[in-house]
């Protein structure tokens, strides 16, 4: 059972990111924050560009976009800088905020069974509250549906 709910304020948070230390109600917009496991995969790449790549039409909607793993601020100023990201990475390296928002869950690879980031993204308005939340996301066309759930607020 998830910690947080649609239509409930959304826990707040303050990390460090490529462009310093962020929090959502400093956005002052809506903002799309999405959980991804590792900078430089397959999946996360894709999902990092595929965010990219509609963010103009996000910016008309006046929407915010944050990525956040528990890699390095090292790592994601990399990894922003080598994919030419527009939107801020926020590093959270002790998974307080994974924690915050569930999205610590079980998972397996080659048979071996771990904890680790489940690939979420949540969607608050610019008054705080969770509108929208997608679990054990597929990459393949998210992105374009987090921008229609935007469209629609």
């Amino acid at each position: 059972m998830s910690k947080i709910d649609i239509g409930k304020k959304a826990p707040q948070f303050t990390l460090d990111g490529t462009g310093g230390s962020w929090s959502p109600s400093a956005a002052g917009t809506a903002v799309v924050v999405y959980f991804y496991p590792r900078d430089n995969t397959p999946g996360c790449t894709q999902e990092g560009e595929d965010f990219a790549a509609a963010h103009a039409q996000f910016k008309r909607a006046k929407t915010s976009i944050v990525g956040i793993s528990a890699d390095s601020l090292e790592a994601h100023r990399k990894f922003k800088e080598k994919m030419g990201f527009p939107f801020e990475l926020l590093s959270d390296p002790d998974k307080k905020v994974c924690k915050l928002y569930d999205v610590i869950q079980e998972k397996s690879m080659y048979g071996r069974k771990f904890m680790g980031i489940e690939r979420s993204t949540f969607l608050i308005d610019d008054k705080g509250v969770l509108r929208d939340i997608w679990r054990k996301v597929k990459v393949n066309g998210h992105a374009a549906a987090v921008l229609a759930a935007v469209k629609a607020l």
